[in-house]
Formats: structure tokens, sequence, C-alpha cells
């Protein structure tokens, strides 16, 4: 396994067994995947999709803006479709129409759409791989959280 591909196995490991844990124990927040929710732009978008898909039983809501090469090719990225749409209360792809990265998102919609796996694919027309873009994208995915 690729050095850069451990470091996110780390990252994922840490993350659910550490850092959701320590939240938890700290803040008063509602201890259940239905209230927990995992989103990322870029580098974060593509680690969100790949540590939230492969986390339903742990997260209900996720979401990838812009999302990187870092994302698993989607057959990889969710490999138990019927799961997912059973229990994911929303999943989130977008990207903007002019950004490098396009291919990913769309690619991670195609599939999606193929598993009928219900969720949003958003192109911000005219966006490329910038703030403005996730902003939006930010905006527009906590509107529909947590309801």
């Amino acid at each position: 396994m690729d050095v850069e591909f451990r470091a996110y196995a780390a990252f994922e490991r840490e993350l659910i067994a550490d850092l959701v844990p320590h939240i938890e124990s700290r803040y008063s927040v509602e201890a259940n995947r239905e209230h927990r929710a995992l989103a990322g732009l870029s580098m974060g978008g593509g680690q969100s999709l790949n540590f939230g898909l492969a986390n339903i039983d742990t997260f209900a809501w996720v979401g990838g803006f812009s999302s990187a090469p870092n994302t698993m090719p989607p057959a990889q990225l969710l490999k138990d479709p019927a799961a997912a749409r059973q229990r994911l209360k929303l999943l989130w792809v977008s990207c903007g129409d002019q950004d490098t990265l396009f291919n990913i998102s769309q690619n991670v919609h195609t599939y999606l759409t193929e598993q009928k796996v219900p969720h949003t694919w958003h192109i911000d027309i005219g966006g490329a791989h910038t703030f403005p873009v996730w902003k939006n994208n930010l905006y527009h995915l906590s509107t529909l959280l947590f309801r």
C-alpha cells in the first residue's frame, strides 16, 4: 500500500476511534449516526466520501465538494449500495463545472445514479476549484442537514 494511502487509513481509524468519541465526551452533542455529518472540500472532499461512505454506521450525512483524486473509484467507495440506500440521510456530491477535478465528482454521481443511491448532485455553473464554490455548497448542504 502506498504511503499516502496508509496515512489516509490511519487518519480514518483516528477519526472514528478517537476524534468522534473525544468530541462526544466533551461536548453536548447527540451521540448517534443520525446526528453526525462529515463533509469536506478538495482533498477533504475525497476523504469525506471515502470515510463517510465506508462508515455509514457512524455517519448518516456525507458531503464531498470538488473531491480530489484521493477519492476511491466509485465501486470501491460504495461497496454496499443497498445499505447506503437505506441508511444515508443525505449524500451530497458537488463540483464547479470549470474545476479540473470535475470528472471525479461526475464519476461518483454516475455510479450513484446507476446504483439508485439517492444523492444530491450539485454543479456550480462557471465554478472552478475555488472558495466561492465551496462556500456556496456548504451553505446549500447546511440547509439540508439534520432534518
